[in-house]
Protein backbone atom coordinates (compact mmCIF):
# COMPACT_ATOMS: atom_id res chain seq x y z
CA UNK A 1 0.00 0.00 0.00
CA UNK A 2 1.98 2.96 -0.99
CA UNK A 3 -0.05 6.05 0.52
CA UNK A 4 1.34 9.86 -0.07
CA UNK A 5 -0.52 12.02 2.14
CA UNK A 6 0.16 15.86 3.98
CA UNK A 7 -1.38 18.03 5.68
CA UNK A 8 -0.37 21.69 5.91
CA UNK A 9 -0.37 24.24 8.66
CA UNK A 10 -0.67 24.44 12.05
CA UNK A 11 -4.42 23.26 12.57
CA UNK A 12 -4.95 21.64 15.81
CA UNK A 13 -6.06 17.86 15.90
CA UNK A 14 -8.26 15.98 17.69
CA UNK A 15 -7.85 14.83 21.13
CA UNK A 16 -6.09 11.34 21.09
CA UNK A 17 -5.26 8.62 23.66
CA UNK A 18 -1.67 9.49 24.65
CA UNK A 19 0.26 6.09 24.28
CA UNK A 20 4.07 5.18 24.71
CA UNK A 21 5.42 8.54 26.29
CA UNK A 22 9.11 10.35 26.37
CA UNK A 23 12.02 9.57 23.66
CA UNK A 24 14.14 11.05 25.29
CA UNK A 25 17.42 10.26 22.74
CA UNK A 26 18.57 8.71 19.52
CA UNK A 27 17.76 5.06 19.73
CA UNK A 28 15.19 5.54 22.91
CA UNK A 29 17.30 4.14 25.03
CA UNK A 30 20.86 4.74 26.51
CA UNK A 31 21.70 1.41 24.71
CA UNK A 32 20.62 2.55 21.41
CA UNK A 33 18.43 -0.53 21.21
CA UNK A 34 16.47 1.52 18.92
CA UNK A 35 13.12 -0.42 20.36
CA UNK A 36 10.55 2.61 21.66
CA UNK A 37 7.36 1.74 23.74
CA UNK A 38 5.70 -1.46 23.34
CA UNK A 39 2.33 0.71 22.81
CA UNK A 40 2.21 3.61 20.55
CA UNK A 41 -1.20 4.23 19.91
CA UNK A 42 -0.45 2.83 16.05
CA UNK A 43 -0.93 -0.61 14.90
CA UNK A 44 -0.84 -2.66 11.84
CA UNK A 45 -4.48 -1.85 11.81
CA UNK A 46 -4.63 2.12 11.39
CA UNK A 47 -1.07 2.77 10.37
CA UNK A 48 -2.43 3.43 6.85
CA UNK A 49 -4.86 5.76 8.47
CA UNK A 50 -1.71 8.53 9.28
CA UNK A 51 -1.89 11.98 8.02
CA UNK A 52 1.12 13.82 7.51
CA UNK A 53 2.01 17.73 8.29
CA UNK A 54 4.89 19.20 6.99
CA UNK A 55 6.35 21.55 8.87
CA UNK A 56 9.33 24.36 8.05
CA UNK A 57 12.05 24.55 10.02
CA UNK A 58 14.80 27.44 10.18
CA UNK A 59 17.75 24.28 9.15
CA UNK A 60 18.25 20.87 8.53
CA UNK A 61 17.57 18.54 10.73
CA UNK A 62 20.12 15.48 9.58
CA UNK A 63 19.68 13.44 12.95
CA UNK A 64 16.22 12.40 14.69
CA UNK A 65 14.10 14.32 17.26
CA UNK A 66 13.36 13.71 20.93
CA UNK A 67 9.96 14.14 22.80
CA UNK A 68 8.98 14.91 25.89
CA UNK A 69 4.98 14.41 26.76
CA UNK A 70 3.44 17.43 28.99
CA UNK A 71 6.08 19.31 29.52
CA UNK A 72 5.44 23.06 30.64
CA UNK A 73 6.82 25.94 27.80
CA UNK A 74 6.30 29.52 28.43
CA UNK A 75 4.10 28.59 31.05
CA UNK A 76 1.26 25.61 29.37
CA UNK A 77 2.04 21.85 29.22
CA UNK A 78 2.96 20.73 25.62
CA UNK A 79 3.75 17.70 23.92
CA UNK A 80 6.67 18.80 22.24
CA UNK A 81 9.61 17.50 20.15
CA UNK A 82 12.82 18.98 20.22
CA UNK A 83 15.76 18.84 17.44
CA UNK A 84 18.78 20.33 16.57
CA UNK A 85 20.02 21.68 13.06
CA UNK A 86 23.07 21.11 11.14
CA UNK A 87 24.37 24.79 12.28
CA UNK A 88 23.74 24.13 16.23
CA UNK A 89 20.37 25.82 16.45
CA UNK A 90 18.22 23.71 18.61
CA UNK A 91 14.12 23.92 18.52
CA UNK A 92 11.03 22.73 20.56
CA UNK A 93 7.92 21.93 18.25
CA UNK A 94 4.35 21.14 19.49
CA UNK A 95 4.06 17.73 18.70
CA UNK A 96 -0.05 18.71 18.43
CA UNK A 97 0.03 21.42 15.73
CA UNK A 98 3.88 21.89 14.36
CA UNK A 99 4.11 25.31 16.09
CA UNK A 100 7.67 26.13 16.94
CA UNK A 101 7.67 27.00 21.03
CA UNK A 102 11.29 28.32 21.09
CA UNK A 103 14.32 28.26 18.62
CA UNK A 104 17.88 28.65 20.62
CA UNK A 105 20.65 30.03 18.14
CA UNK A 106 24.28 29.68 19.09
CA UNK A 107 26.01 32.70 19.12
CA UNK A 108 28.26 31.14 16.24
CA UNK A 109 25.86 30.50 14.14
CA UNK A 110 26.20 33.47 11.62
CA UNK A 111 29.58 32.36 11.00
CA UNK A 112 29.24 28.73 10.55
CA UNK A 113 25.61 28.88 8.48
CA UNK A 114 26.08 27.52 4.67
CA UNK A 115 29.51 26.49 5.50
CA UNK A 116 31.04 22.78 5.58
CA UNK A 117 31.12 22.71 9.71
CA UNK A 118 28.43 21.20 10.16
CA UNK A 119 26.30 18.66 13.30
CA UNK A 120 24.42 15.51 12.76
CA UNK A 121 23.75 14.85 16.48
CA UNK A 122 20.74 14.12 18.02
CA UNK A 123 20.33 15.87 21.86
CA UNK A 124 19.15 14.32 24.80
CA UNK A 125 16.82 15.11 27.61
CA UNK A 126 17.93 15.76 31.58
CA UNK A 127 16.34 13.10 33.00
CA UNK A 128 14.64 15.74 34.74
CA UNK A 129 12.77 16.76 31.60
CA UNK A 130 13.82 20.15 32.79
CA UNK A 131 16.82 20.75 29.99
CA UNK A 132 17.67 19.01 27.18
CA UNK A 133 21.70 19.03 25.97
CA UNK A 134 22.04 20.11 22.08
CA UNK A 135 26.00 20.61 20.32
CA UNK A 136 26.65 22.94 17.68
CA UNK A 137 29.44 23.01 15.41
CA UNK A 138 31.46 25.45 17.20
CA UNK A 139 32.62 22.62 19.43
CA UNK A 140 30.22 23.50 22.08
CA UNK A 141 27.15 21.30 24.17
CA UNK A 142 24.92 23.45 25.36
CA UNK A 143 22.39 22.88 28.23
CA UNK A 144 18.66 24.41 27.42
CA UNK A 145 15.82 25.00 29.44
CA UNK A 146 12.71 22.96 28.20
CA UNK A 147 10.58 25.86 29.14
CA UNK A 148 12.44 28.90 27.31
CA UNK A 149 15.13 27.35 25.08
CA UNK A 150 17.80 29.61 27.38
CA UNK A 151 21.06 28.33 28.38
CA UNK A 152 21.51 27.08 31.65
CA UNK A 153 24.08 29.10 33.88
CA UNK A 154 27.55 27.59 33.81
CA UNK A 155 27.16 26.61 30.23
CA UNK A 156 28.05 26.00 27.14
CA UNK A 157 30.81 23.18 27.80
CA UNK A 158 33.96 23.25 25.09
CA UNK A 159 34.22 19.58 24.02
CA UNK A 160 36.90 20.71 20.89
CA UNK A 161 39.84 22.98 20.52
CA UNK A 162 39.93 22.62 17.00
CA UNK A 163 35.84 22.30 15.82
CA UNK A 164 37.34 23.59 11.81
CA UNK A 165 38.61 19.88 12.04
CA UNK A 166 37.24 18.21 14.63
CA UNK A 167 32.96 17.61 13.93
CA UNK A 168 30.55 16.97 16.85
CA UNK A 169 28.40 14.19 14.77
CA UNK A 170 27.70 11.77 17.05
CA UNK A 171 23.93 11.61 19.07
CA UNK A 172 24.68 13.09 22.81
CA UNK A 173 24.03 10.04 25.39
CA UNK A 174 23.34 10.59 29.11
CA UNK A 175 23.90 7.97 31.74
CA UNK A 176 25.12 8.40 35.52
CA UNK A 177 24.92 12.39 35.81
CA UNK A 178 27.01 12.33 32.90
CA UNK A 179 26.07 13.78 29.35
CA UNK A 180 28.13 11.74 26.77
CA UNK A 181 29.65 12.57 22.94
CA UNK A 182 31.95 11.44 20.68
CA UNK A 183 34.11 13.27 18.41
CA UNK A 184 35.16 12.90 14.71
CA UNK A 185 36.58 14.70 11.85
CA UNK A 186 34.72 16.38 8.34
CA UNK A 187 33.88 14.81 4.81
CA UNK A 188 37.61 14.84 3.08
CA UNK A 189 39.39 13.59 6.66
CA UNK A 190 41.57 17.20 6.67
CA UNK A 191 44.00 16.52 9.81
CA UNK A 192 44.63 16.86 12.07
CA UNK A 193 41.95 15.83 14.22
CA UNK A 194 41.11 12.70 16.63
CA UNK A 195 38.15 10.43 17.95
CA UNK A 196 37.47 11.29 22.11
CA UNK A 197 34.75 10.58 24.18
CA UNK A 198 33.86 13.64 26.49
CA UNK A 199 32.01 12.62 29.68
CA UNK A 200 30.69 16.16 31.04
CA UNK A 201 29.44 17.09 34.38
CA UNK A 202 25.47 17.31 33.50
CA UNK A 203 25.04 20.04 36.83
CA UNK A 204 28.11 22.08 36.38
CA UNK A 205 29.09 21.33 32.84
CA UNK A 206 32.46 20.87 33.83
CA UNK A 207 34.18 18.39 32.11
CA UNK A 208 34.66 15.07 34.33
CA UNK A 209 36.59 12.94 32.14
CA UNK A 210 38.26 12.54 28.48
CA UNK A 211 39.40 9.29 26.32
CA UNK A 212 40.79 10.16 23.40
CA UNK A 213 41.57 7.11 20.51
CA UNK A 214 44.79 8.53 19.62
CA UNK A 215 47.08 9.19 22.12
CA UNK A 216 45.29 7.60 24.43
CA UNK A 217 47.91 8.09 26.98
CA UNK A 218 46.45 11.90 26.95
CA UNK A 219 43.74 12.31 29.46
CA UNK A 220 42.35 16.00 28.46
CA UNK A 221 41.26 17.31 25.94
CA UNK A 222 43.99 17.45 22.74
CA UNK A 223 45.29 19.96 20.84
CA UNK A 224 45.47 17.94 17.61
CA UNK A 225 48.02 18.99 16.39
CA UNK A 226 50.10 17.78 19.55
CA UNK A 227 49.32 14.23 18.23
CA UNK A 228 51.44 12.44 16.15
CA UNK A 229 48.80 10.44 14.84
CA UNK A 230 45.51 11.55 13.07
CA UNK A 231 41.89 10.75 12.50
CA UNK A 232 40.47 7.67 14.58
CA UNK A 233 36.86 9.53 14.24
CA UNK A 234 34.09 8.15 16.86
CA UNK A 235 31.25 9.19 13.77
CA UNK A 236 28.63 6.33 13.84
CA UNK A 237 25.04 7.59 14.48
CA UNK A 238 25.01 5.98 17.86
CA UNK A 239 28.09 7.46 19.33
CA UNK A 240 28.75 6.28 22.51
CA UNK A 241 26.47 2.95 23.53
CA UNK A 242 25.76 2.22 27.43
CA UNK A 243 25.78 -1.28 28.46
CA UNK A 244 22.47 -1.61 30.72
CA UNK A 245 23.54 -2.46 34.08
CA UNK A 246 27.75 -1.71 34.21
CA UNK A 247 27.30 1.19 32.62
CA UNK A 248 30.40 0.48 30.85
CA UNK A 249 30.58 2.48 27.23
CA UNK A 250 31.21 1.53 24.54
CA UNK A 251 32.42 3.31 21.12
CA UNK A 252 33.75 2.45 17.58
CA UNK A 253 36.37 4.23 15.90
CA UNK A 254 37.15 4.68 12.11
CA UNK A 255 40.24 4.55 10.22
CA UNK A 256 43.49 5.59 12.46
CA UNK A 257 46.48 4.14 13.53
CA UNK A 258 46.03 0.73 15.91
CA UNK A 259 48.94 -0.30 18.27
CA UNK A 260 47.06 -1.87 21.15
CA UNK A 261 49.29 0.47 23.43
CA UNK A 262 47.92 4.18 22.90
CA UNK A 263 46.46 4.29 19.04
CA UNK A 264 43.05 2.67 18.78
CA UNK A 265 41.96 2.78 14.92
CA UNK A 266 39.25 0.91 13.56
CA UNK A 267 38.64 -0.94 16.82
CA UNK A 268 35.36 -1.50 18.77
CA UNK A 269 36.51 -0.30 22.29
CA UNK A 270 34.07 -0.90 26.04
CA UNK A 271 35.87 1.57 28.51
CA UNK A 272 34.66 2.73 32.06
CA UNK A 273 30.98 4.19 32.86
CA UNK A 274 32.93 7.61 33.18
CA UNK A 275 35.08 7.31 30.00
CA UNK A 276 38.51 7.59 31.91
CA UNK A 277 40.17 4.26 30.74
CA UNK A 278 39.66 1.91 28.27
CA UNK A 279 38.88 -1.70 28.57
CA UNK A 280 38.64 -4.38 26.20
CA UNK A 281 38.90 -3.78 22.86
CA UNK A 282 38.15 -5.82 19.60
CA UNK A 283 40.04 -4.95 16.74
CA UNK A 284 40.07 -7.14 13.14
CA UNK A 285 43.29 -9.08 11.91
CA UNK A 286 43.13 -6.82 8.67
CA UNK A 287 42.92 -3.52 10.69
CA UNK A 288 45.79 -2.07 8.69
CA UNK A 289 44.37 -3.08 5.33
CA UNK A 290 41.24 -1.19 6.79
CA UNK A 291 42.86 1.97 7.38
CA UNK A 292 45.08 2.13 4.00
CA UNK A 293 41.51 1.77 1.90
CA UNK A 294 39.40 3.70 4.17
CA UNK A 295 36.91 1.12 4.85
CA UNK A 296 35.82 2.63 8.30
CA UNK A 297 35.17 -0.15 10.93
CA UNK A 298 33.03 2.50 12.74
CA UNK A 299 30.55 3.24 10.27
CA UNK A 300 28.15 2.23 12.57
CA UNK A 301 28.83 1.63 16.73
CA UNK A 302 28.14 -1.75 18.61
CA UNK A 303 24.97 -2.87 18.97
CA UNK A 304 23.82 -4.73 22.16
CA UNK A 305 21.94 -8.24 21.87
CA UNK A 306 21.29 -10.77 24.32
CA UNK A 307 24.92 -10.42 26.00
CA UNK A 308 26.52 -9.48 22.71
CA UNK A 309 27.51 -6.70 20.63
CA UNK A 310 27.33 -6.64 16.85
CA UNK A 311 30.05 -4.46 14.97
CA UNK A 312 29.28 -3.36 11.51
CA UNK A 313 31.59 -1.48 9.15
CA UNK A 314 32.25 0.30 5.68
CA UNK A 315 33.08 -3.49 4.35
CA UNK A 316 29.77 -5.11 4.34
CA UNK A 317 30.24 -7.09 7.68
CA UNK A 318 28.68 -7.74 10.45
CA UNK A 319 30.57 -9.66 13.47
CA UNK A 320 29.26 -11.35 16.64
CA UNK A 321 31.19 -10.04 19.61
CA UNK A 322 31.66 -11.57 23.48
CA UNK A 323 30.03 -8.23 24.98
CA UNK A 324 32.08 -9.20 28.79
CA UNK A 325 35.32 -10.28 26.21
CA UNK A 326 35.11 -8.23 22.81
CA UNK A 327 38.36 -9.30 21.31
CA UNK A 328 40.15 -11.16 24.46
CA UNK A 329 43.25 -9.73 25.61
CA UNK A 330 43.64 -6.09 25.79
CA UNK A 331 45.60 -4.67 22.71
CA UNK A 332 45.45 -8.40 20.64
CA UNK A 333 43.63 -8.17 17.16
CA UNK A 334 40.80 -10.74 15.63
CA UNK A 335 38.85 -13.14 18.47
CA UNK A 336 34.98 -12.27 16.84
CA UNK A 337 32.74 -14.92 17.33
CA UNK A 338 31.00 -14.63 13.86
CA UNK A 339 31.74 -12.85 10.94
CA UNK A 340 28.59 -12.64 8.45
CA UNK A 341 27.84 -10.00 5.06
CA UNK A 342 25.44 -6.89 5.96
CA UNK A 343 22.07 -7.01 3.67
CA UNK A 344 23.32 -6.93 0.18
CA UNK A 345 27.40 -7.32 1.46
CA UNK A 346 27.25 -3.63 1.20
CA UNK A 347 28.34 -0.77 3.44
CA UNK A 348 26.74 0.05 6.74
CA UNK A 349 26.32 3.46 8.18
CA UNK A 350 23.18 3.23 10.10
CA UNK A 351 21.92 2.30 13.87
CA UNK A 352 20.94 -0.92 14.05
CA UNK A 353 17.69 -2.12 15.96
CA UNK A 354 17.32 -4.72 18.41
CA UNK A 355 14.33 -6.13 19.38
CA UNK A 356 14.75 -9.28 21.43
CA UNK A 357 16.72 -11.77 19.96
CA UNK A 358 16.01 -9.83 16.44
CA UNK A 359 18.73 -7.83 14.91
CA UNK A 360 17.16 -5.29 12.36
CA UNK A 361 20.34 -3.58 10.04
CA UNK A 362 19.73 -1.14 7.06
CA UNK A 363 23.26 -1.17 4.80
CA UNK A 364 23.73 0.96 1.57
CA UNK A 365 21.57 -1.25 -0.47
CA UNK A 366 19.43 -3.31 1.46
CA UNK A 367 17.34 -4.16 4.82
CA UNK A 368 17.69 -7.35 6.70
CA UNK A 369 16.30 -9.05 10.37
CA UNK A 370 18.97 -11.45 11.72
CA UNK A 371 17.54 -13.39 14.53
CA UNK A 372 20.06 -14.71 17.58
CA UNK A 373 19.94 -18.22 18.38
CA UNK A 374 22.23 -20.96 20.13
CA UNK A 375 24.83 -18.19 19.74
CA UNK A 376 24.81 -17.06 15.95
CA UNK A 377 23.31 -14.64 14.03
CA UNK A 378 20.86 -16.38 11.36
CA UNK A 379 19.02 -14.40 8.38
CA UNK A 380 15.47 -14.46 8.51
CA UNK A 381 14.68 -12.20 5.47
CA UNK A 382 16.11 -9.25 3.89
CA UNK A 383 14.68 -6.58 1.14
CA UNK A 384 16.81 -4.91 -1.03
CA UNK A 385 17.45 -1.25 -1.39
CA UNK A 386 19.09 1.19 1.07
CA UNK A 387 17.74 2.84 4.05
CA UNK A 388 18.40 5.10 7.38
CA UNK A 389 18.79 3.84 10.69
CA UNK A 390 15.33 1.11 11.47
CA UNK A 391 13.17 1.86 14.28
CA UNK A 392 11.01 -0.46 16.20
CA UNK A 393 7.97 1.05 18.63
CA UNK A 394 4.63 -0.46 19.08
CA UNK A 395 5.32 -4.17 17.37
CA UNK A 396 6.22 -2.61 14.18
CA UNK A 397 9.32 -1.70 11.75
CA UNK A 398 9.71 1.16 10.86
CA UNK A 399 12.35 2.59 8.23
CA UNK A 400 13.05 5.64 6.13
CA UNK A 401 14.43 6.02 2.61
CA UNK A 402 12.51 9.01 0.49
CA UNK A 403 9.49 6.65 1.75
CA UNK A 404 8.68 6.05 5.18
CA UNK A 405 7.81 2.32 5.51
CA UNK A 406 6.05 0.09 7.39
CA UNK A 407 7.15 -3.59 8.00
CA UNK A 408 6.15 -6.70 9.99
CA UNK A 409 9.40 -7.36 12.05
CA UNK A 410 8.73 -11.11 12.13
CA UNK A 411 8.04 -11.51 8.63
CA UNK A 412 9.30 -8.40 6.78
CA UNK A 413 6.12 -7.71 5.44
CA UNK A 414 4.91 -4.11 4.02
CA UNK A 415 2.09 -2.87 5.94
CA UNK A 416 2.29 0.51 4.70
CA UNK A 417 4.51 3.24 2.91
CA UNK A 418 4.04 7.02 2.93
CA UNK A 419 5.67 8.15 -0.31
CA UNK A 420 6.54 11.61 -1.36
CA UNK A 421 9.03 12.91 1.04
CA UNK A 422 12.47 14.46 0.61
CA UNK A 423 16.13 13.14 0.42
CA UNK A 424 17.42 10.33 3.33
CA UNK A 425 20.79 10.89 4.69
CA UNK A 426 20.72 10.25 8.38
CA UNK A 427 17.81 11.04 9.97
CA UNK A 428 14.98 8.17 11.22
CA UNK A 429 11.52 8.25 12.91
CA UNK A 430 10.32 8.33 16.17
CA UNK A 431 7.36 6.98 17.34
CA UNK A 432 5.36 7.27 20.27
CA UNK A 433 1.90 8.68 22.01
CA UNK A 434 0.02 8.38 18.42
CA UNK A 435 2.57 10.50 16.19
CA UNK A 436 5.29 9.83 14.06
CA UNK A 437 8.51 12.18 13.53
CA UNK A 438 10.59 12.36 10.85
CA UNK A 439 13.25 15.34 9.56
CA UNK A 440 14.18 15.03 5.67
CA UNK A 441 17.13 16.21 4.22
CA UNK A 442 20.75 16.26 4.17
CA UNK A 443 23.32 18.65 6.06
CA UNK A 444 25.76 18.16 3.08
CA UNK A 445 23.63 20.26 1.09
CA UNK A 446 24.40 23.11 3.17
CA UNK A 447 20.79 24.30 3.43
CA UNK A 448 20.08 26.90 6.44
CA UNK A 449 16.08 25.46 5.99
CA UNK A 450 14.69 21.98 6.36
CA UNK A 451 11.49 20.03 7.10
CA UNK A 452 9.99 17.87 9.74
CA UNK A 453 7.07 15.70 8.62
CA UNK A 454 4.67 14.55 11.83
CA UNK A 455 2.27 11.61 10.76
CA UNK A 456 -0.71 11.54 13.14
CA UNK A 457 -3.91 9.27 13.08
CA UNK A 458 -6.96 11.49 12.29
Amino acid sequence: MALSLAASGSASVAPRAEVGGDWTRFGYDAARHDAGPTRTGITAANVGRLRRQRVTLDGTVDASPIYLRGVRIHGARHDAFFVTTSYGRTLAIDASNGAILWQFTPRSYPSLAGSYRITNSTPVADPSRRFVYGASPDGLVHKLSVASGSEARGWPARVSLLPQREKLGTSLNFSRGLVLLGTGGYVGDAPPYQGHVVAINATTGRIAHVWNSLCSNVRRLLNPSSCANSDSAIWARSGVVVVPGTGRLLVATGNGRFDGKHNWGDSALLLTSNARGLLRNWTPRNQASLESGDVDLGSTAPALISGYAVQGGKDGKLRLLSLSRLGGKLGATGGELQTLPAPGGAAVFTAPAVYGKRLFVASASGLGCYVLRNGRLHLSWQHSGGATSPVVAGGLLYVYNGSLSVYAPATGKLIASFSGLGSAHWSSPIVTDGRVALPEGDANDHRTSGVLDIFRLP
